[in-house]
Parts: structure tokens; C-alpha cells; sequence
């Protein structure tokens, strides 16, 4: 009797991955985390509970539970830790956006973001789970490499169209159909990796021959530098056109670590930023809008850029807010971040480094760079060219946009468009990084399966 019963949990023990149980022990850390910080905003801000943290909390762990559930059941391989930690800063992201919508009603503004963002998120795992559902192998991707350039190029110019194309704060990066506000750039980017990907892949071996030595540098023959210069001009014509250096930026730095990656040659990356930034000082100069963010990123402090409207009032209130915040910050719902304009959605870290502190910065960062990692390691782990480009893409996607967006907030470089992963009110952007999640996970679960096989 003894050996039957241990026979059963043995399989039983089989069936259900260890790896999975990894990720059920520190995804409902997470949930609770996430609890807590609910309930420290309630404390700090109303001194007292009420039923409006149910609203806040439920739906994000339910959907995350639900996502936890599919993966054991389609993607029993994926990476454990992907999951917890992108709900660990979706749900403070959410926590602080909550906490500064009682802080718009306290001063009577109209517009709140929180009851969106908690729709937004729950749109977003769904739409994740069903890339894990639906997607049984990311490889059918392959198969749309040039349909997705072509759908990726498309969404990131269709902010131009004329009637829903939407133009807010000078940068045309938006569409309103039915009343309805997306910006399409956030799928373009998922597209134009998917293109990349497959692109690469196919002119890997011409891509890596090299022309001249020039001052002991191997150069790729003029032909090969086609697709740099491509790409260049059109990251210059999203620069010039739709006044959106952040997106400008993003794209065509994708591609140059995506090349980098493909063929080893550490000449594409230099040769590609010396024109990124040698178009971006020409624009500094020739175009007002780049010139304004230019100004206002060197001289904040100036009489001249310090005002509201386009100039550096938003980056210096960002960094008195960092000031105040100190090392341990005030506390949620104990600071003042709604003095900083945007604070929900493109300063949403200026309002976390108040009231978190230097060191919950430095745990936010830690995830960071913890979500990349393991995109990164799904991606050299696996022996499929295309999936390595991909799954790389993907992950370089969350760092580069992590750098320029945490980068302008802290004057490290000018300000952008972008808006931080996960953390910031925003549909688009959840959207589009938890089908990047959903894609990660499919990605590592195949991977997982062919070391195991």
C-alpha cells in the first residue's frame, strides 16, 4: 500500500514541473506585495481602509493567477521568473497611479487613470494569455517576417493619417478612432522585432562578410550598409515628421543590437549610433521641438527654459522630487508627486523615487534588469537562430526603453515620449509589453523542452 501511494506522488510530482511551483511561491510574494502597497497608499493618504482596495487588488491577481494556470497546462517549460516579477511592477505601478488619483480628487481635477489602468491590465493579461494559448510555436512567426516590416512601418506612421491621426504635446504618436486613444508605435515595435528577427536571419552570412580594413577596423562592404542606412532614415523621418525623438531612438537602436547580435560585428553598433547622434545634433539645430528638449535637458535651471509649457518646469519639479525623497522616500501616499506634471504616466518613476527612495529605485531597477536577464537567457539558450534574434529583440526592447525613459527623468539624457514598462498609466503600453511577456514565455517554454529532450 505504502509503494502504490508513494507511486502516485511521484507522479503526480512529474506532472506538475518544479519550476512552475517556483513561480506559484513568488507570484503570490508578489500579490501580496501588491496588497500591501494598496493598503499603505489607503493608510498614508485617507488614514483608513476602505472597499475600494478590492477593486485595485482583485483583478490583477486573479488575471495573473489565471495566467499561471495556462502556463502549467500549455508552456509547463517557461521561465518561472518572468511572470512574478512583471506582476510585482504592474501592481506598484498601478498602486502609485491609485495613489495619485486620490491625490487629483483631493485638488478636484477630472481626469483619474487608475480605474483605467486597472481595466488596461486586465485587457493586457488576457491578451497574453491568449499568445500562450493560440501561439503553439513562436517559429510560425516566420512565416510574416515581411508582413510584419510592413505592419510594423505602418502603425509607426499612421499617427500622420489624416482625421485619426492625433497630434498631443507637439508629437504626433497617437490615433482616436470612436473616441478610443492608442498609439500605435507600442504594437509597431512587436512587428518591426518580429521583421528584424526573421530579416536578419536570412542575410546573416552576407551581412557578416567585411569589405577594407580601415585603421585596423574591418568594414562591411557599402552594399551591406543598405539596411543601416534604411533604417536611419527612417527613424530620422519619425524624428523630424511625428516629433518623437524616444521613438525615434528605440527603433533604430533595436535594430543596431539585433544586427549586432546576428553577425558579431562590432562596427555596425558604432557606425549606426555615430549617425543616430550626428542626425539628432543636425535636429538639435534645424528643428524648434528638438531644440527645446536639448535646452531644457542642458540649462533646467535657466530663467529662460524654466516654465510649464514645453520647457524644464517638469524635469527640475522631478528632481526636487527625487531630493525629497531621500534614500528611504516619504512612504506611499506620504509625499507629493502629483506637484510634477505627468506623474502617472511619463514621470511616474520621479513620483516613485519620492516615495520610495533611492533604495526602492534600486529594487525597481533590480527587476529590471532581472526581466531583461532572462530574456536575454531564453534567447542564447535556444539553438534556433530566429528565436535568439527574437527573444533578444524583445528583451533589448524593455532595456533600451527603460534607459531612455529612467535616463531623461534623471537628466542623464533628454527628455522623450516614452513611457516606463509596466509602471506607467497607459493601455497602449501594457498592451503591447504583456504580449512581449506572452512571447517570452512561449519562447522559453520550447527552449526549456528541447534541452530537457
Amino acid at each position: 500500500m505504502s509503494n502504490l501511494i508513494t507511486e502516485r506522488i511521484s507522479k503526480i510530482v512529474r506532472v506538475v514541473p518544479r519550476n512552475r511551483n517556483t513561480e506559484l511561491t513568488l507570484l503570490v510574494f508578489a500579490i501580496a506585495l501588491n496588497a500591501f502597497e494598496i493598503i499603505q497608499v489607503q493608510l498614508g493618504t485617507t488614514q483608513s481602509l476602505n472597499a475600494a482596495f478590492w477593486f485595485y487588488f482583485t483583478p490583477l491577481a486573479l488575471a495573473s493567477l489565471v495566467l499561471h494556470l495556462v502556463l502549467r497546462l500549455r508552456a509547463s517549460e517557461a521561465d518561472p521568473l518572468i511572470l512574478p516579477v512583471v506582476v510585482a511592477l504592474n501592481g506598484l505601478g498601478l498602486a502609485e497611479i491609485y495613489r495619485l488619483d486620490i491625490a487629483a480628487k483631493a485638488n478636484k481635477q477630472a481626469e483619474l487613470f487608475a480605474d483605467k489602468q486597472v481595466i488596461w491590465t486586465v485587457v493586457a493579461i488576457a491578451l497574453a494569455i491568449s499568445v500562450v494559448l493560440f501561439v503553439k510555436s513562436h517559429l510560425l512567426l516566420r512565416r510574416y517576417v515581411f508582413i510584419s516590416g510592413v505592419v510594423g512601418i505602418g502603425l509607426l506612421l499612421s499617427p500622420l493619417l489624416p482625421f485619426i491621426g492625433k497630434t498631443i504635446n507637439g508629437a504626433s504618436l497617437w490615433l482616436s478612432i470612436g473616441g478610443l486613444t492608442f498609439q500605435p508605435g507600442e504594437i509597431a515595435k512587436i512587428a518591426l522585432t518580429v521583421f528584424f528577427a526573421g530579416y536578419l536571419v536570412q542575410r546573416k552570412d552576407s551581412l557578416a562578410m567585411t569589405g577594407r580594413t580601415i585603421l585596423g577596423i574591418q568594414i562591411p562592404k557599402g552594399r551591406e550598409l543598405g539596411p543601416v542606412l534604411a533604417f536611419w532614415l527612417i527613424s530620422l523621418l519619425v524624428l523630424v515628421v511625428q516629433h518623437d525623438l524616444g521613438t525615434s531612438l528605440l527603433f533604430f537602436g533595436l535594430f543596431l543590437v539585433m544586427i549586432y547580435t546576428a553577425t558579431g560585428k562590432v562596427i555596425y553598433p558604432i557606425v549606426g549610433l555615430g549617425m543616430f547622434l550626428t542626425g539628432a545634433l543636425l535636429a538639435s539645430r534645424a528643428l524648434n521641438y528638438v531644440t527645446a528638449r536639448f535646452d531644457a535637458w542642458l540649462n533646467p535651471f535657466d530663467d529662460a527654459h524654466y516654465n510649464a509649457n514645453g520647457g524644464s518646469y517638469q524635469l527640475v519639479q522631478g528632481l526636487f522630487g527625487f531630493a525629497h525623497g531621500g534614500l528611504l522616500g516619504t512612504g506611499l501616499g506620504g509625499g507629493v508627486p502629483q506637484l510634477v506634471p505627468l506623474a502617472e504616466s511619463d514621470f511616474i518613476i520621479a513620483s516613485l523615487g519620492e516615495e520610495l527612495g533611492l533604495a526602492g529605485l534600486f529594487v525597481i531597477f533590480t527587476l529590471y534588469v532581472l526581466l531583461v536577464a532572462r530574456g536575454l537567457r531564453i534567447g542564447f539558450s535556444h539553438s534556433d537562430e530566429f528565436s535568439k534574434l527574437l527573444a533578444t529583440g524583445l528583451s533589448f526592447a524593455f532595456a533600451l526603453q527603460c534607459f531612455i525613459v529612467i535616463g531623461g527623468v534623471t537628466r542623464v539624457v533628454p527628455l522623450t515620449g516614452l513611457t516606463t514598462p509596466f509602471l506607467a498609466a497607459g493601455g497602449s503600453s501594457l498592451v503591447a509589453n504583456w504580449i512581449i511577456v506572452g512571447l517570452l514565455l512561449r519562447i522559453s517554454d520550447t527552449s526549456r523542452r528541447e534541452v530537457t529532450q
